[in-house]
């Protein structure tokens, strides 16, 4: 996957016109920030490009595979679009141990059980949580319970990781952990995530910042001194 391309994508809901006219390029390996207030039509982007909703016209596209496009009709099913989601609730299975929540979508895949033990067993020691495997969620921290999402989210192998509000039900110490998290997955995999947020603070430790503003794209910029990742404390 060379680059996600969102071109001139429109979307209304009712009377509500929430995208207008959003064309931008998230390229392999970046972490990148969308950045805006309430209503300003993030998480209703990110649905469009994850397939949960369709837009009213305009064109996505995933490398060479066009993931939508109002012209020519095409529309990639969610299921069939090789991304990864992680939501700012965590929507772990209470009663399912980690191994089992980040294992789920592999076993709805039919993937052998040999496989899904070795991406398990990767994706969480990429993520930090390498021994918690038979824990509970409610035997988690906050941190650790958002940490699993993002492991679930990677054992799938994304081209692209989309987030919304990933560090929003987390105080600021902990969601910079895990934004941290996420980026040093991200090096790691080669992938390229999108990062929703309302919080700066958040977004200045991306690669690049994408500002968004009553449905438009109002701002482009790229870190020129990201943060450095601070000292992780798992």
């Amino acid at each position: 996957m060379d680059k996600l391309s969102v071109s001139n994508v429109y979307k209304r809901l009712g009377a509500n016109e929430v995208l207008k006219g959003v064309s931008f390029e998230l390229r392999r390996g970046e972490v990148v920030a969308l950045l805006g207030p309430s209503g300003s039509g993030k998480t209703t982007l990110l649905r469009a490009i994850a397939g949960l909703d369709h837009p009213d016209s305009g064109r996505i596209a995933l490398g060479n595979e066009v993931l939508f496009d109002s012209e020519s009709g095409a529309q990639v099913p969610a299921e069939r679009r090789n991304l990864g989601l992680v939501f700012q609730s965590y929507a772990l299975w209470p009663h399912r141990t980690v191994f089992d929540n980040v294992a789920y979508g592999l076993r709805l895949r039919k993937i052998p059980s040999a496989e899904i033990q070795k991406r398990v067993s990767s994706a969480l020691r990429q993520i930090g949580l390498e021994g918690m495997e038979k824990r509970h969620p409610h035997q988690l921290s906050g941190g650790q319970q958002q940490r699993v999402a993002i492991a679930r989210a990677i054992a799938k192998r994304p081209d692209v990781l989309l987030c919304d509000e990933p560090t929003g039900a987390l105080d600021v110490a902990t969601g910079k952990i895990v934004l941290s998290a996420i980026a040093d997955v991200n090096r790691q995999l080669g992938t390229t995530t999108a990062v929703i947020t309302h919080n700066a603070a958040i977004a200045a430790m991306s690669d690049r910042v994408l500002q968004l503003a009553d449905g438009r794209l109002v701002g482009d910029r790229r870190n020129a001194s990201r943060a450095s990742p601070q000292t992780l404390e798992w």
